[in-house]
C-alpha cells in the first residue's frame, strides 16, 4: 500500500478512529488535505478497508483511478466515518450512502 501522510499536529485533541472500505472493483487514493499543516493519502485496493485516524472536521476525498487519470467520486465527511461500539456491531455498508460528486463533461480537443 502505498502512503503519503504526515503526523496530524498535536494541537489538535479530538481525534475520532475512521473507517472506509473500497466496495468497488477500482483502485481508489484517499486523500484529506483541508486540515491545515496535515496531509494524508493512501491508495485503497478493491474489496480493501482502511483503519484512519483524523479529526471531525478531515474530509476523505475518494478518486478512483483508471489508465485515463483521476476522477474525484465522492467526498465524505470523517466524523460520518467515525467508529463507534454500535458500528462494529452493526456495520452498514457505505456503497450508496453518500452521493457522487457531480463531474463536469469532458470536452475532447
Amino acid at each position: 500500500m502505498i502512503s503519503t501522510f504526515s503526523p496530524l499536529p498535536s494541537d489538535l485533541s479530538d481525534r475520532i478512529l475512521c473507517y472506509y472500505v473500497n466496495t468497488t472493483t477500482q483502485l481508489q487514493r484517499a486523500r484529506i488535505a483541508n486540515i491545515p499543516n496535515w496531509l494524508f493519502e493512501r491508495v485503497i485496493f478493491p474489496k480493501q478497508r482502511l483503519f484512519f485516524e483524523a479529526i471531525p472536521d478531515a474530509l476523505l476525498e475518494i478518486h478512483t483511478c483508471s489508465t485515463l487519470g483521476e476522477t474525484l467520486l465522492n467526498q465524505i465527511p470523517c466524523f460520518r466515518l467515525q467508529v463507534n461500539e454500535l458500528s462494529l456491531l452493526n456495520p452498514a455498508p457505505l456503497a450508496g450512502a453518500f452521493e457522487p460528486v457531480e463531474q463536469p463533461d469532458l470536452v475532447e480537443e
